[in-house]
Parts: structure tokens; C-alpha cells; sequence
């Protein structure tokens, strides 16, 4: 956004175009057409009408109906009510009474109850119910012969009112529908983002400055007896910070894509500056960039957690790519878990639990404890084609799939 607060010139027509942009039909829409009824009223006034005191008090009876009926059709809930339903049937009612009776302009309130009906029907029901209504308009207008249109045009528009009220209104529906889909889409959209990009953060940040101490440390160390190793250390901690801040601006842009090669000679440094030996054992073909750069992630946070909790003297990598799957092992001789009852499963740090969900939405699994020989094991597990983590962003935290194979996460 540009530093004036403003959204940019694109963002500001297309909020114009949203707010131009008509809204649904409301029930206003289909007020007017009680015009229609203007004539059978002319008539009442006029004194041509017989029995006027049923007539004025149907009149006014089918006006109140009808707009009974058409505010309740746009509420989903009052329209599927029973009381609507009764409503609507006293209206067909009233309007076959009032046809048969008077005839002539009378015969205008079929439309009408048909424009009533596509406010509610919104079912196949609706196309038979027209067709009958439709029927019914001819044959009273035939049957009186003195209709203000000919028959036909009054059974056409008496079937076309309702189709078309029904129709659009539908219509309307599905677009408000898909409306507020796109916005639900757009906001899980925006939370899978927050979720990559804190995950991303974390892995960058918590193992970056486990370095930056490391390496911190080792030239305090260094600096009374050896100067010259002290500043080599200095300088490593000037091009962790370089690689940083880059690795983190592509982390923010999404374009972040690791390499295993790479991943595994920032963590021999790291674990050599902490007195830590490392051990690579690498076999089986090149492996697919999106898989390097999901064990690249692992490589991170088992560094990490070497470097800051074990009392390690060596950790050994080990890469195995033989076959439709690749297992990376990451074995240190330290500490290990310490002494007293296991942990539950699935507890441990946030680093760990962010792992095992991208694997698990991968395809693959996450294991972390203790070694047989002592020591802490991380072993992951991927498909030799795993996908990206632009996928992985979707899985929900905590993900069974990944947690459940975990009998302990962290230290």
C-alpha cells in the first residue's frame, strides 16, 4: 500500500465497480405489479362491479396476501415455513374466486399469484404448478369470454411471470452464494499464508541465531589465546547474518527453495563451531527440489536442537534415497531424553510439531526420541516426488496424520 494510507489506483476502481455493481432483488422489486390490479379497482369505483362489498373486500384481501407472500419468499427461512405456504394457497384461492366471479380485468390477478408463487417455489414443483395455473387462466378467460387479453396471452403471462421471478431469484442466490465463497476462499487463502510464513520465520530465525550464539561464543573463547580464529569466527557470523536476512526475504516472497547439499554445510559448520562432529552419509539419486527442500527444513531444526539441548560430541546425517522414498536421519550422541517417565506423544517444541505437519501433508512422517544407543534420533520420511510446501500450508496444526507417528517431539 502506498505510504500515503491509500489503496493503489487498481484496488480503488475495482472497490467503485463493487459498490456500482446492483445488488440482489429485494421484495420492492415486485410491488409495482399490483398495478396490474388497477382495473378490477377502476371497475369498483365506477360502480360496474356486482356485489361490490365482496369485491373491495377481496381486493384488498389479495393485495395484502400478495405482499404477505413475496416479503416472506426472500427470507429462506420464512419461505420454507408452513404459514407461507397457507398464505399462498388463500391467495390461489381468492384469485380463482375473484376470476370466476367477476371476470374481465379481474382476471389480471393470475399473473400476479403466479409472480407470488416464483417468490416461493423454487423447487421442479414450480414448472407443473405454472403449467396448471397457466391452464386454469385459459379456460376461466374462455369460459367467461370477456377477458381484457385474449386467452392465450393471459395463460402466457400468467406462466412466464412466475418462470422468470422464479429464475432470477435463483439466480441471484447462486451469484450471492458464490460471492461469499470467494471471500471465505480468499481468507483461507490469507491464513495459510500467516501459517507458512510463521513456520517459515521460526525455522529461519531459530536456527540462524543458534548459530550466531554458537559461533558467538566460540570467538569469546577464541579471542585471549587465538585472534586470527577469533575474527574467522566473526566472519562466519557476518555471512550467517548476510544469508539471512536473504533467506528471509524469499521466505516473505514464497520463493524459498532450500537445498539439501546446501542445508547440510551450514549444519557442519554450525555443529563444528559448537565442538560437535559431523558425519554425512549420502546415497541413492538426486531427489526432487521440493523434497530437498522439505529435509533441508528438518536438517534445520535437528541442528538446532542439537546445538542448544544435547551435550553432543558428534551427530551423524544420514540420506538414503534408494526406492519410491527418501529417509534423512539425524543421530547425535548426546544427553539424549532425560531421565524420568516418557513424554506423551505429539508433545514437544514448535519447530518439531511445524515439521511433522508439513511431512505428514507431503505424504510423509516424523519421528523424534531417543536412540537405541542413546543419544536423539530425528528420522523423516518422504515420497521421492513429495509435493511443495505451497500445499502444505492448508494442513491444520496439530495434524493427526503427522503427530500420531511422533512418540515424542523436541527434547
Amino acid at each position: 500500500m502506498p505510504r500515503n494510507g491509500r489503496p493503489p489506483r487498481e484496488e480503488r476502481r475495482r472497490i467503485r465497480g463493487e459498490r456500482r455493481r446492483p445488488g440482489p432483488p429485494t421484495p420492492y422489486a415486485l410491488l409495482p405489479w399490483l398495478l396490474m390490479g388497477l382495473g378490477a379497482f377502476s371497475e369498483l369505483v365506477r360502480g360496474e362491479t356486482p356485489l361490490p362489498w365482496l369485491g373491495g373486500p377481496g381486493l384488498v384481501a389479495f393485495a395484502s396476501l400478495y405482499v404477505s407472500v413475496v416479503f416472506r419468499g426472500f427470507v429462506k427461512e420464512k419461505r420454507e415455513s408452513p404459514v407461507t405456504y397457507v398464505l399462498l394457497g388463500s391467495l390461489a384461492a381468492l384469485t380463482f374466486a375473484l376470476a370466476i366471479g367477476y371476470g374481465d380485468s379481474w382476471l389480471l390477478f393470475f399473473p400476479l399469484l403466479s409472480l407470488a408463487a416464483g417468490t416461493v417455489l423454487r423447487h421442479r414443483l414450480l414448472v407443473a404448478g405454472l403449467l396448471g395455473l397457466a391452464a386454469a387462466a385459459c379456460a376461466i378467460a374462455v369460459w367467461r369470454g370477456d377477458s381484457a387479453s385474449p386467452p392465450w396471452t393471459l395463460g402466457y403471462g400468467t406462466f412466464i411471470s412466475g418462470a422468470v421471478t422464479s429464475a432470477i431469484l435463483r439466480l441471484a442466490e447462486t451469484v450471492t452464494e458464490l460471492r461469499a465463497t470467494r471471500q471465505e476462499l480468499a481468507r483461507a487463502a490469507v491464513e495459510r499464508e500467516r501459517l507458512r510464513f510463521s513456520r517459515d520465520l521460526h525455522d529461519l530465525l531459530g536456527h540462524t541465531l543458534s548459530v550466531v550464539v554458537v559461533k558467538s561464543e566460540a570467538a569469546r573463547r577464541l579471542a585471549p589465546h587465538d585472534l586470527d580464529a577469533a575474527l574467522s569466527q566473526v566472519a562466519d557470523i557476518e555471512s550467517v547474518g548476510r544469508q539471512a536476512l536473504t533467506e528471509i526475504r524469499e521466505a516473505v516472497t514464497g520463493y524459498r527453495e532450500g537445498s539439501l547439499a546446501t542445508e547440510l554445510d551450514r549444519a557442519g559448520s554450525a555443529l563444528t563451531a559448537a565442538g560437535v562432529e559431523p558425519v554425512v552419509r549420502r546415497s541413492g539419486p538426486p531427489l526432487a527440489p521440493q523434497t530437498e527442500a522439505l529435509l533441508g527444513w528438518v536438517v534445520r531444526e535437528a541442528v538446532t536442537n542439537v546445538v542448544r539441548h544435547s551435550t553432543a560430541t558428534r551427530c551423524v546425517f544420514t540420506v538414503d534415497g534408494s526406492g519410491e522414498r527418501v529417509r534423512l536421519t539425524v543421530a547425535d550422541d548426546g544427553r539424549g531424553r532425560p531421565p524420568g517417565p516418557a513424554p506423551a506423544p505429539g508433545i514437544g517444541g514448535t519447530g518439531l510439531k511445524g515439521l511433522t505437519e508439513r511431512l505428514a501433508a507431503a505424504g510423509g512422517s516424523l519421528v523424534a526420541g531417543p536412540g537405541e544407543d542413546g543419544g536423539f534420533v530425528v528420522t523423516a520420511e518422504l515420497p521421492a516426488d513429495a509435493g511443495g510446501e505451497e500445499d502444505d500450508a492448508a494442513a491444520p496444526p496439530g495434524a493427526a496424520a503427522g503427530a500420531d507417528r511422533s512418540p515424542t517431539l523436541g527434547r
